[in-house]
């Protein structure tokens, strides 16, 4: 059994490592060509980006296979010896916090390379070591309370329960819906600060826009995004009395009103359409899938790798391959979800102006320094949200137009010339 699980996941790794080259190689080809939706050198410099970005990826899918190797060979029996863990719920947890601390080490470097230098090198982040170390101990403090909460749980589901998968799985889908619903209001506000939208005509215009699709929020807020990144962004979070419209600081910044309406008008399109629902739907057929595979594995796998089949060692497997399971339903998500946004854009520019959204999602696109072409199977495995320039297409805007005219005479005089 462990001779099929290496060679499935070897075969994983292997597509995700080609889909890299390919992205990579078509990037590299694109980015010297002529530059769609910005200037050239802006265009240069997002292709240059992409690149190293996904030269990173890349190489952190390598470590990850190793890692996987060194886990199903030595590595869970080293961690048992090392550790000397029996049967109890509480040996399970600490198993699965060395797992996870082993796992959290590994990628560290990764994280600070992408955070401290590549991001600072294109002018993104502006963490500092200091506040990124107060996220880090903000994050392992809510791990080991929540996290240890969960895993002393499941473990004892693990051990005590008859078809533990299936409770396991009614656990976890019930801990991502209750995780959904206190994000906004507890877990965010750990990390940042939401201010609520000062009174004025942006403010109206807003609640008269949810009134009129029927959304009751907590209201609409501010996150001081900037002290941590430059790039734009906007969401709604939460289920029910929850919900809540967050409106990063960078985002006020650099778009107008009547930008930031279409792009609002974006999201509310996602409400109306009931995507949240849906987008939990799909991850709780993903769960339960993979509680299903990954919960009877043989006990032959764990004698092949050299261990006891005990609650600790069942669950790291289980998290070991999960990300195996989840690259099978990957197109399929990011199918759906493309689709959603299309509506979602369709319903913005009705609520919003076409013409305000298109000049948005331009804008979002220099400002977060996006590359807008993608090599077709990173489009098809990974794209949640169309590449900008098909969206632009639906919404009827050819982008070398739009692009040529930016160069020559402003985004603005184009867009008024197509109203």
């Amino acid at each position: 059994m462990l001779e099929i699980i290496m060679i499935l996941f070897t075969l994983y790794t292997l597509i995700k490592v080609y889909i890299s080259v390919m992205q990579i190689g078509y990037i590299t080809e694109e980015k010297s060509g002529e530059a769609v939706l910005m200037s050239a050198e802006k265009f240069k410099i997002a292709g240059e980006y992409a690149i190293k970005k996904e030269r990173l990826g890349l190489v952190s899918t390598i470590v990850d296979y190793g890692l996987f190797v060194w886990w199903v060979t030595v590595g869970f029996t080293w961690l048992t010896t090392t550790l000397g863990t029996d049967s109890s719920v509480m040996d399970a947890v600490l198993f699965l916090f060395g797992f996870i601390a082993i796992g959290f080490v590994i990628g560290l470097p990764f994280e600070l390379y992408q955070t401290f230098t590549l991001d600072k090198e294109y002018g993104f982040t502006q963490t500092t070591p200091k506040l990124y170390i107060q996220d880090q101990l903000k994050s392992m403090a809510m791990f080991l309370v929540l996290g240890g909460g969960i895993f002393f749980i499941l473990a004892w589901i693990v051990i005590d329960v008859s078809n533990w998968w299936i409770w396991g799985f009614a656990l976890l889908f019930s801990i991502a819906l209750l995780v959904n619903i206190i994000y906004p209001t507890i877990i965010a506000p750990l990390f940042n600060k939401f201010t609520p939208l000062e009174e004025g005509e942006l403010r109206e215009s807003i609640e008269k826009m949810m009134q009129g699709v029927g959304l009751k929020s907590d209201g609409v807020f501010v996150i001081d995004a900037s002290k941590r990144d430059n790039r734009l962004n906007a969401y709604f979070g939460g289920l029910g009395k929850t919900k809540r419209v967050v409106l990063f600081d960078t985002l006020i910044e650099k778009l107008t009103n009547r930008e930031l309406l279409a792009v609002l008008g974006h999201e509310l399109g996602h409400f109306s359409h009931g995507d949240i629902w849906k987008n939990i739907g799909m991850m709780g057929v993903l769960l339960f899938c993979s509680f299903f595979l990954l919960g009877n594995l043989p006990e032959s796998l764990f004698f092949d790798m050299g261990v006891e089949q005990k609650a600790g060692v069942e669950i790291a497997t289980m998290m070991l391959l999960l990300p195996l399971i989840s690259f099978i339903f990957t197109p399929i998500m990011s199918s759906v979800s493309r689709h959603n946004e299309y509506a979602a854009d369709e319903f913005g520019s009705a609520l919003g102006g076409k013409e305000n959204l298109v000049s948005a999602l331009i804008k979002l696109v220099e400002e977060n320094k996006a590359f807008p072409k993608s090599h077709p199977l990173v489009v098809f495995f990974y794209y949640t949200h169309p590449p900008v320039l098909e969206r632009l297409k639906e919404l009827g805007y050819d982008a070398t137009a739009v692009n040529q005219t930016i160069e020559k005479e402003g985004i603005f005089t184009f867009l008024e010339e197509e109203k």
